[in-house]
């Protein structure tokens, strides 16, 4: 009998895309807290849903673990989790139904759980933890083991039902943990490496494994949900990442590590000490990461490849500064033509996200992303529209459109949530005709033979998309026509 079984609800098979895509990576959020909760005194196990067929494998380690506590912990580091997908949060509440069902005293933790702490309640979970989760999860375990008796009403970023009445109690906010450096590494080994090694080596050639450095980002996009830290940024040390790094290279031999900040290395000289360390320590492993466009300067960039970075993605969002200062991005198109360049000169790929339809987008503000793309010419870019989540100032810009359908299912919805300046079909139309001209070009860029053999069919469906477009618009479509 286990004292904790921790697990997750985002279920890779229920999000046909990233299905597959198969780049799995498990769930860092969750092995951080069973970490933490581990150095405490209590023996934990892991339901890792990354893998599992569906919600009757939760069933099966219920039953073999048989814990005192299920704690439905979300891996607050994958963005997927933020957005609240409908197909996910289904499993959330099949999950505390099973849990209850087994006699268990069910704890839930997340963006999802933080938002709508009052939905999981009523589904059947005894508690909710709000924001970062890993220190009211122990106090909590503390009160109800005995360990503690200051009360319930006591522990910061606790939500549950008053017993004998009909209300909610949600306490006051916890403090972040600013001393990153105090946690000890994930819980890595619960996890079945083997397994997503050899999807990842079947699949890709390589190894991935995931890691991060900071908790949080300071800046206010106003789209950006942060239900767990707000606008707070906390960092470990380049010194303690460094080391964590050379863990993993000696214990699993990773081949890439996927960096799942939102900001990495803000902090001034972070990269740079960092690069060193890590020569200093043999503990090179190429990675990937993400930046904002603002902070890639000329030195950034060489400590980046120093350091082993094989890809940046920035959040590039658009190429209108229109846009983007209706976004509160807070830097220019410039910045992303610049730390482009600068990226590509040290031999760094670059990924583009982008962002359509965000209120005010005209025909000719698409047009500057799309020249913005082509004239980067980043190595990979990843589409989406504008997404309304609680807690930001676009939800609340735009809640009065919002209709009964308020989350995607999965990944690849795509619905438009709100009413755009275009319609649905445009934005669908759109997100295959940019990838496909990009698949064209890079094709051509690489001298990929079987891309270029496609090129005709991209063309085509290139040419079909424009005449679907300009259904939508005024512009004739040859302002779309490649060049």
């Amino acid at each position: 009998m286990t004292q904790i079984l921790f697990g997750q609800s985002y279920y890779l098979r229920f999000d046909p895309k990233l299905w597959d895509a198969m780049m799995p990576y498990p769930p860092l959020g969750t092995l951080y807290a069973a970490s933490y909760i581990r150095s405490r005194g209590y023996d934990v196990a892991l339901f890792d849903a990354m893998l599992a067929e569906s919600e009757e494998e939760w069933a099966k380690s219920l039953d073999e673990h048989k814990p005192k506590y299920a704690v439905i912990f979300e891996d607050n580091f994958n963005y997927l989790s933020k957005m609240c997908l409908l197909r996910m949060r289904e499993a959330a509440f099949t999950m505390i139904q099973m849990a209850k069902e087994r006699g268990c005293v069910v704890i839930l933790c997340g963006a999802d759980a933080t938002d709508h702490y009052d939905q999981y309640l009523e589904r059947g979970a005894d508690y909710c933890l709000l924001g970062e989760g890993e220190e009211t999860l122990a106090e909590l375990l503390d009160q109800l083991s005995g360990q503690r008796d200051a009360g319930f009403s006591s522990i910061l970023g606790l939500a549950y039902a008053d017993e004998g009445q009909s209300s909610v109690v949600k306490n006051m906010r916890r403090p972040d943990i600013k001393e990153l450096d105090s946690l000890p590494f994930p819980a890595w080994d619960l996890v079945d490496v083997q397994k997503y090694k050899m999807l990842w080596r079947e699949r890709h050639g390589y190894f991935s494994m995931n890691m991060v450095t900071t908790r949080g980002c300071p800046y206010h996009c106003n789209w950006c949900a942060k239900p767990i830290w707000g606008q707070r940024y906390n960092s470990r040390s380049p010194e303690n990442v460094a080391a964590e790094m050379k863990w993993l290279k000696e214990n699993f031999a990773p081949d890439h590590i996927w960096f799942a900040d939102d900001i990495f290395g803000l902090k001034p000289n972070w990269v740079e000490r960092f690069a060193e360390l890590l020569h200093e320590l043999n503990a090179v492993i190429p990675f990937k990461c993400l930046k904002r466009a603002d902070l890639v300067t000329e030195k950034t960039a060489l400590a980046l490849a120093k350091a082993g970075c094989k890809t940046v993605w920035i959040g590039a969002e658009s190429g209108s500064q229109k846009i983007l200062d209706a976004m509160d991005k807070g830097d220019k198109v410039e910045d992303i033509y610049r730390a482009a360049h600068l990226l590509h000169e040290n031999k760094i790929e670059v990924g583009f996200f982008l962002q359509f339809g965000y209120p005010g987008e005209s025909w000719a503000d698409v047009q500057k992303t799309l020249k913005m793309v082509r004239e980067c010419m980043p190595d990979d870019i990843g589409i989406s529209v504008s997404y309304p989540l609680p807690g930001t100032k676009f939800f609340e810009r735009v809640k009065m459109e919002l209709g009964e359908k308020q989350n995607w299912v999965d990944s690849d919805d795509l619905a438009m949530l709100y009413r755009g300046p275009f319609p649905q079909d445009f934005y669908r139309v759109l997100h295959g005709r940019v990838h496909h001209e990009f698949r064209m070009r890079r094709a051509w860029r690489k001298r990929d033979m079987r891309g270029i053999i496609r090129s005709p069919y991209y063309l085509l469906g290139i040419l079909k998309s424009d005449l679907q477009l300009h259904r939508f618009t005024s512009t004739q479509s040859a302002d779309l026509t490649i060049r």
